[in-house]
């Protein structure tokens, strides 16, 4: 929630750093971009850093990173400086303190509705939003963009002690029943290597819808409280409806994962393609006609849809590759996520300087979400799949 929530609350930051340093739009979401792909890069190591050195190291050090980041960032002057700070070291702050370790961690306590267990999870993401977003917005009311930066930074700082002392050992164990199954099987599962995993069409395949989906995605969010402003809209309305979207997402991906585990993924995962689409075609219709109904619309439909397709992304991954090196797996699955979330934030960034408009970016987002549910239909081993688990 905090890694997340924390990265996300740059995009309240974009107009004041405009006014202040006289940035590009461009310019100002490179920066989130950057933080967007090295999250992604830094993904695959922090799942075998998870699998050699466990939880403690690994969130300690990625709270750390952001606390650091934050403190740093109120001293930068130039664009590769912020690169550096809320680009890089936020990015692998939100690598070390995110779903990929969150994954593995879970996967050793459910094995009955896994895909239900990891929504409650990635949920924790858009509470993340809803409180910490408007929050810096409302901070940013009283106090410029550097003593915001102050602020949070010190905050993180005092967090750092409480989550070393955290019980990770137990955490890293597993259920009790869940080591029985495991100790006691006599036809255990394979146990998944990651050069292996790369061998089969399901790998690439989730590659793809992580991909796909992150740009299309990010393609809007990067810059949705900056355009309902330009839109008329006060900054604590439009910060306030992005966290309202985020917190509707608590909403879809926690029902999407338990009517998964039911159903299988891929009806409810293309029906939350279409809502993410809808959500889309409402903004666009907002550039010519910007009310509070068309808001409440989008908010609605976009909220509702976001982030529902990662948990079924992950618990499908942890299944399929199951084993001992399951978090560094996911970790490279989990690149294609952040990768595909920068090249969607640069290009929002780079279709707005090259335009004026918000609408290149928003054809662009619909096209990139109608790609990325291709594998469910195209790839047998996505099409076919069933959350639960055979019973033995």
């Amino acid at each position: 929630m905090i890694g997340r929530g924390t990265g996300d609350s740059y995009v309240v930051f974009l107009l004041p750093l405009e006014r202040d340093l006289g940035w590009t739009r461009s310019q100002t979401t490179s920066v989130y971009s950057i933080y967007l792909l090295v999250t992604g890069l830094s993904s695959p190591i922090v799942g075998m850093l998870f699998d050699r050195w466990g939880p403690r190291a690994l969130y300690t050090c990625g709270m750390a990173a952001l606390a650091g980041a934050f403190l740093l960032a109120p001293h930068v002057q130039t664009l590769w400086q912020f690169y550096l700070t809320v680009g890089a070291m936020t990015g692998i702050a939100a690598a070390a303190l995110g779903m990929v370790p969150s994954s593995s961690l879970i996967s050793r306590w459910f094995r009955e509705r896994l895909s239900t267990a990891i929504s409650v999870a990635f949920a924790g993401l858009g509470m993340g939003a809803l409180f910490i977003v408007p929050g810096v917005q409302y901070l940013l009311q009283t106090h410029d963009w550097r003593e915001s930066y102050q602020i949070m930074g010190s905050a993180l700082l005092v967090l750092i002690p409480l989550v070393f002392f955290l019980p990770w050992k137990r955490f890293a164990l597993g259920h009790p029943d869940h080591l029985h199954l495991k100790r006691s099987s006599a036809a255990p599962e394979r146990d998944w290597t990651v050069r292996a995993a790369m061998r089969t069409r399901a790998f690439w395949g989730l590659v793809w819808i992580f991909f796909f989906t992150a740009t299309g995605m990010f393609t809007i969010m990067v810059q949705t409280v900056a355009y309902l402003v330009e839109q008329g809209f006060s900054p604590i309305v439009a910060a306030t409806a992005f966290g309202f979207s985020s917190m509707l997402s608590v909403v879809g991906v926690v029902s999407t994962g338990a009517i998964a585990d039911r159903i299988g993924p891929r009806n409810i995962v293309s029906l939350t393609f279409v809502g993410s689409i809808t959500g889309v075609f409402v903004l666009l219709l907002m550039t010519w006609f910007p009310v509070q109904g068309l808001l409440a619309a989008f908010v609605l439909t976009f909220g509702v849809c976001q982030g529902a397709r990662g948990p079924i992304v992950s618990s499908m991954s942890t299944r399929l590759f199951a084993g001992s090196h399951v978090a560094g797996i996911y970790g490279l699955i989990y690149a294609s996520n952040a990768v595909g979330a920068g090249l969607g934030a640069l290009m929002a960034g780079l279709l707005h300087d090259f335009t004026g408009s918000y609408r290149p970016s928003f054809v662009f987002s619909v096209c990139a979400l109608f790609i990325a549910g291709l594998p469910f239909w195209r790839v047998p081993e996505l099409r076919d799949f069933r959350m639960r688990p055979p019973a033995r």
